[in-house]
């Protein structure tokens, strides 16, 4: 099946508040082995572009295999982090990856699962505090905080993949609704998570080693 640029019907609008729900069914409109390249899901969303290349970048990472949909998943995120890190006013997409993308099948079948979820928190995601969606010190404390999630996706930690998919979608929420209180938030709770990781990681490398240090 040969892929178009053309998005799902989205609005091309970019605004925000358009509804996640909304954007989320109108993926079902055209033939499901049509493949969505990302090139075509961000033409013409403007500020939402990041939110909506988060959003696709993340799907590989609900597979349920440890470190299968994360090497997918992962090098894509930490890409967006980049980007954001920089400050880019709008993604870059790499030539391989742009012109790739699912079937409108698979996303149709994604947004399934989560729209029931999404539909819950849709009236808790709004635009607010829009100065930390279009600051660029803000895009660049995000870009960091994707870079190190993106990471750990990629590695193939058992039971992680959900975890950080699960926030990584809260992110491009956010993003895409442009929500800056639900960004305030998951930057709290990814800085202490990253930083508690950090802490148990190291904690788990002294009992290994003193473990080691016995049996030699």
């Amino acid at each position: 099946m040969t892929a178009t640029p053309e998005p799902a019907q989205a609005d091309p609008s970019g605004s925000p508040g358009n509804g996640i729900v909304r954007l989320l069914q109108s993926f079902s409109y055209g033939d499901p082995e049509q493949v969505l390249t990302m090139e075509g899901l961000l033409q013409g969303l403007g500020h939402t572009a990041f939110g909506m290349f988060l959003f696709v970048s993340i799907l590989p990472g609900f597979i349920p295999i440890p470190g299968a949909g994360g090497m997918v998943s992962g090098p894509l995120v930490v890409l967006i982090g980049l980007q954001l890190l920089v400050g880019l006013r709008k993604p870059w997409v790499p030539g391989f990856v742009g012109g790739r993308g699912p079937r409108r099948r698979t996303m149709v079948r994604f947004c399934n699962r989560i729209t029931p979820w999404i539909a819950r928190l849709e009236h808790l995601v709004r635009p607010r505090l829009q100065v930390l969606t279009g600051n660029r010190v803000a895009n660049a404390f995000t870009g960091v905080l994707l870079v190190a999630l993106g990471i750990l996706l990629a590695l193939p930690l058992p039971m992680t993949n959900y975890l950080f998919a699960g926030v990584l979608l809260l992110f491009a929420l956010a993003l895409m609704e442009r929500d800056g209180a639900l960004l305030l938030a998951l930057w709290l709770a990814s800085a202490a998570g990253l930083v508690a990781m950090g802490v148990l990681s190291e904690q788990l490398a002294e009992m290994v080693g003193q473990w080691l240090g016995k049996l030699s």
